[in-house]
């Protein structure tokens, strides 16, 4: 009864078989199925090889949603050198809640040169470069986010000669916590002072001489600190003796050359970073430049300095890199192969089909009777062939 079942079984199952096969006596091969066939095979070889490389790669997803976050703070991270002495500039942030942050809490007053050395300046007119090519190209800021990695650094390095030139320059860098408010980051003549309806420089007891507000932004970013991710100041440089020549020469005496302001205005949108190296909350920024010559006779007025303008949006992005399932990857080398199979096997029919009518035409051509007059009858003869021949003779 068992092998009874057994039989009964097996035969349900091939009978359910939906790839008969065909006995070998019953196959026929041409040269033009060959060559198809070749040709098919190599197709398929390449398109797998292209979906193989699809499925390996990785892309990245942006999703948006407002931004519930308004009790924690935002960081800055900074690093600026100003081309005036220490003792001469101070930093601090003051937001729309009147809530000032003085540079003390988190930054530090290094001395150093302004003038950067072989090494410092290849590597800024590198960080240059990549600025502009993201420019162009934005979706260079994709390749940059699946990058970053947390050992990665975009630093200015450090002076690799050891110059005798006394310091010249201040360089401010470190991270301050501010409200979650719009602001304004600025680096001015004079140390901040405290002050109950505001803030104030003490400015009085610097010389315009020594004003010289030429600088270069090395690193500027919010949130959480991803050296391997490039923001849109990172490199910049801005030289004021350059702009001052653009002042009328009637004016120059009235007001010092180097008495200019540099403003930024910054948009920051918060950001959640998931990729497969990283995972950060960071923010980006976009960012409108300004520039102009402080000159009261002229009716350019204003504060000399360096002010970042920053406000946030309400939007959160959420960037997330992705990567094809296996089972899609399948599904769609299934379907390279069967259809591959199917559309050469459709032209290899139709081809021969083609070839097949045009021979017949030519073929029924050659068998057309031949109309020959003699004593003034008309005889119709079939072409002549073997067997007609040896029947004749």
């Amino acid at each position: 009864m068992r092998r009874l079942s057994r039989k009964k079984t097996l035969n349900l199952v091939k009978e359910l078989d939906a790839f008969p096969k065909v006995p070998v006596s019953y196959v026929e091969t041409s040269a033009s199925g060959g060559t198809v066939s070749l040709i098919a095979f190599t197709t398929m070889a390449l398109l797998t090889i292209m979906e193989f490389s699809v499925y390996r790669d990785t892309w990245m997803k942006y999703e948006y949603e407002v931004d519930k976050d308004f009790s924690s703070k935002l960081r800055i991270n900074i690093n600026i050198t100003v081309a005036m002495k220490c003792q001469y500039v101070g930093a601090d942030v003051l937001d729309l809640a009147e809530t000032m942050v003085a540079a003390a809490d988190g930054l530090v007053y290094e001395p150093v040169i302004f003038d950067l050395s072989p090494q410092q300046r290849e590597w800024q007119r590198m960080l240059q470069t990549i600025q502009s090519r993201l420019q162009e190209e934005h979706s260079l800021q994709d390749v940059i986010f699946k990058s970053a990695f947390k050992s990665a650094s975009t630093a200015l390095p450090p002076r690799e000669d050891n110059s005798l030139q006394p310091p010249d320059a201040c360089r401010i860098h470190g991270h301050l916590y501010v409200n979650k408010v719009a602001g304004n980051f600025h680096i001015t003549v004079g140390k901040a002072i405290p002050h109950p309806r505001g803030h104030a420089h003490l400015a009085a007891l610097v010389s315009h001489d020594s004003y010289n507000f030429s600088h270069r932004i090395d690193h500027l970013s919010f949130g959480e600190l991803v050296p391997g991710i490039i923001n849109p100041l990172d490199g910049t440089e801005k030289i004021a003796n350059d702009r001052s020549r653009k002042i009328p020469q009637e004016w120059r005496h009235r007001d010092n050359a180097n008495n200019q302001m540099f403003q930024y205005f910054i948009t920051v949108v918060p950001t959640k970073l998931n990729t497969y190296k990283i995972s950060a909350d960071t923010h980006q920024f976009s960012v409108t430049e300004r520039e102009r010559a402080i000159n009261h006779a002229a009716g350019s007025h204003g504060v000399s300095g360096i002010f970042m303008k920053y406000d946030l949006s309400s939007l959160m992005v959420t960037v997330t890199e992705e990567h094809m399932p296996f089972w899609q990857f399948l599904v769609r080398l299934c379907g390279i192969i069967g259809g591959i199979f199917s559309t050469t096997g459709m032209l290899h029919g139709i081809g021969k089909f083609l070839v097949d009518i045009i021979c017949c035409r030519f073929r029924l051509g050659a068998y057309k009777p031949v109309t020959s007059v003699q004593d003034g009858h008309t005889n119709n003869h079939l072409p002549l062939t073997k067997n007609s021949i040896h029947s004749t003779s």
